[in-house]
């Protein structure tokens, strides 16, 4: 992809699409286990990692200067670290999946998909209208 056509912030409106639909994965996987004996439910904190690639994370993080380092804490925008949720003391079977917590953060996740999405799509329809010298059609 061109960096003189697509700046940072369009390539990172990418990587969040990628990591919204990791999420998506996650969660539909974490429903349909709702009934697996001792599963653990899994999520992507966005918020930390977004902050960390962002650069508007308050402690300092990891620099990543050769492919071949690890990654700090939270992983990294392509490989996120994937949190796991404790069962509560009353679940009996294990079982850390909420049906409810699992609702929201689908619609939560779906709402930001399309948010991000639809500024990509506004992004790349300013930039039609710029190649075409301000002709519409």
């Amino acid at each position: 992809m061109s960096t003189f056509l697509f700046d940072s912030f369009h390539q990172g409106l990418g990587q969040v699409l990628d990591l919204r639909a990791q999420q998506h994965a996650l969660t539909a996987s974490n429903l349909a286990n709702a009934d697996t004996p001792n599963y653990k439910a899994r999520y992507i904190e966005f918020d930390r990692i977004l902050s960390e690639v962002v650069g508007t994370s308050e402690h300092v993080g990891l620099a990543r200067t050769d492919a071949m380092h690890m990654p700090g804490s939270a992983g990294d925008i392509d490989r996120p670290s994937i949190e796991e949720m404790d069962a509560p003391p009353w679940a009996a079977d294990g079982n850390s999946v909420q049906l409810e917590r699992e609702t929201t953060r689908l619609t939560e996740n779906s709402m930001m998909y399309n948010a991000v999405s639809k500024g990509l799509s506004k992004r790349m329809a300013m930039m039609r209208f710029a190649a075409s010298n301000g002709r519409v059609g």
